[in-house]
């Protein structure tokens, strides 16, 4: 049964990917053998990452990647290709947040906390596309939020774009499943990340109110959402597209 879930001698390129969930990620999908091509912006978190995933016994490469420029993102894949050969696993984790009322917002900031979150997951998509298709298929993991199917009151923007990312998710899904394309997305629940450190840092009330409407007790870490990604980088995975799987212990249940 274990063989289904092997990803030895896969690419898998993880926007995103050098902290937080996406790093919790890119360690699961490497200890499940894949190779990873960590892209992001931030070079001296990524030569960071890129040296802990090598260590695990697989193929690591860091690429300089702004998901809202379409060279870049070109670049970045181009990249993967010459280094691993291919990309057959994406996920699609890079995103943002500002917290703020809604009618604090500047149309700047809701553009860009759209733009990364969903603009860059469809230009990531699309690029990766043609290649999955040429090799005969491959995976698409998207990264929601809990905000993709509830609101928020502070962060409006986040939500928005990541019921989006969902919306994409089914529509991608249902457009490349002729080319054997499966696209899925991860809606992870409160998880201790720098994105999130202010509120257990600052607002510290909200964060124990959150934490007592989590069934399982307490929040979650990064390495948690690396189950769900190789369920749905593999083969395990094959007959499963469209679709979006909380990883919230219980949050969205409740």
């Amino acid at each position: 049964m274990s063989g289904i879930f092997d990803l030895s001698g896969k690419t898998a390129l993880v926007t995103g990917g050098n902290g937080g969930i996406g790093l919790g990620i890119a360690r699961g999908l490497a200890g499940a053998g894949a190779n990873i091509v960590v892209a992001a912006r931030n070079q001296a978190k990524t030569d960071e990452a890129v040296a802990e995933i090598a260590s695990l016994g697989v193929g690591a490469l860091g690429v300089a990647m702004d998901v809202l420029d379409e060279s870049s993102v070109a670049e970045g894949v181009s990249a993967a290709v010459s280094e691993f050969g291919v990309v057959e696993i994406l996920v699609n984790n890079a995103g943002i947040g500002i917290r703020k009322p809604p009618q604090d917002y500047s149309l700047e900031e809701w553009q860009q906390v759209v733009g990364i979150n969903l603009d860059g997951t469809f230009l990531c998509s699309r690029e990766v596309y043609p290649l999955m298709k040429s090799a005969g298929g491959g995976k698409i993991i998207n990264i929601g939020s809990m905000t993709s199917v509830f609101g928020s009151d502070w962060v409006a923007a986040y939500s928005a774009s990541k019921g989006g990312v969902v919306q994409l998710t089914k529509s991608l899904a249902v457009a490349w499943a002729p080319d054997n394309i499966q696209v899925n997305s991860i809606l992870p629940g409160w998880i201790h990340t720098d994105l999130t450190a202010p509120i257990r840092n600052q607002f510290t009330e909200r964060y124990e109110y959150i934490r007592s409407r989590i069934p399982h007790g307490r929040w979650g870490e990064p390495d948690e959402m690396g189950g769900a990604a190789v369920f749905l980088a593999s083969a395990a995975s094959d007959y499963v597209t469209g679709v979006s799987l909380p990883v919230d212990g219980g949050y969205t249940s409740f």
